[in-house]
């Protein structure tokens, strides 16, 4: 029987996920679907409740449904009970149960790029403070990070990120990211500057020491402007289509038994699909 799955949220036209699971699908033989679904906030606690009476082994949620999804959960992994967000919900003996894969997706990222990328692990400077940011946060704690310097333009809302990790991570207003540079061992852009059809990233990287990583958790354009002036001082960078394939394996693997790898053949897929929707460059 076709094991079926969906991503889910409003909207999720833009989606790659079917492309990355009917890659693997492909890849291992499997009698499996990964298709779309239009799910608008005022539906979504239904939607997500009657997922095996809509024929669904699980499904992915995007924005804005992940807090919806998570509190209609039977079972809740503590990576989505640490955010307070689901993204990857499965069906299990009659029960809905859900996972947070975003912060395991943006280590492995990391991981698998940039091998050491740690350094002392005494200082991640952390820009935004929106629900990238919270996996991110948590991520970069959990690894084992000294300090995290979590700066918001609205510094309300980088507090109320940094809550659940008292001691460990700092919110700050916007002028404390030069100061901050020289010191830290990572910088990650979680916000939606560099976006395409956003505005630019404008930061000066000169303080930052040769040994630094610039991390981006937007994938379009590919090569942000933040990535683009990290590589211009020489800097070791990591794009943020790695966060994206690596957070579908542990779901993949739920839904279909199969434990897939992010391959350089996946990464040629996605990066031809964004090349063909002229969203590869900025």
């Amino acid at each position: 029987m076709t094991i079926r799955v969906c991503i889910t949220g409003q909207p999720v036209s833009y989606s790659r996920s079917p492309l990355l699971h009917g890659f693997w699908l492909k890849e291992h033989g499997i009698d499996g679907f990964y298709g779309r679904e239009e799910v608008p906030p005022d539906t979504a606690a239904d939607f997500y409740r009657s997922l095996a009476a809509r024929g669904y082994a699980g499904c992915n949620v995007t924005a804005p449904n992940k807090e919806i999804a998570f509190s209609v959960l039977d079972e809740a992994d503590p990576s989505a009970v640490a955010l307070g967000a689901a993204n990857t919900l499965w069906l299990e003996d009659g029960r809905l149960c859900g996972a947070n894969t975003d912060g395991y997706g943006f280590l492995a990222n990391l991981d698998a790029t940039v091998p050491g990328w740690e350094g002392a692990r005494r200082l991640a400077l952390v820009l935004g403070a929106g629900g990238a940011s919270r996996a991110v946060v948590r991520g970069l704690v959990e690894r084992g990070f000294e300090r995290v310097l979590l700066v918001n333009r609205t510094l309300a809302r980088a507090e109320e990120v940094a809550k659940p990790f008292p001691g460990k991570v700092h919110p700050k207003g916007w002028e404390a990211v030069p100061a901050a540079l020289a010191a830290a061992d990572i910088l990650v852009n979680t916000t939606s500057l560099g976006m395409k059809g956003a505005e630019p990233m404008a930061i000066d990287l000169s303080p930052l020491r040769d040994e630094a990583v610039v991390s981006d958790v937007v994938y379009v354009p590919l090569v942000t402007p933040l990535l683009k002036l990290a590589r211009a001082r020489g800097l070791r960078t990591v794009d943020g289509l790695g966060m994206l394939l690596h957070q579908g394996v542990p779901g993949f693997e739920r839904w279909f038994g199969v434990r897939p790898e992010v391959s350089d053949a996946l990464r040629a897929v996605i990066i031809e699909d964004l090349r063909a929707k002229g969203q590869l460059e900025a």
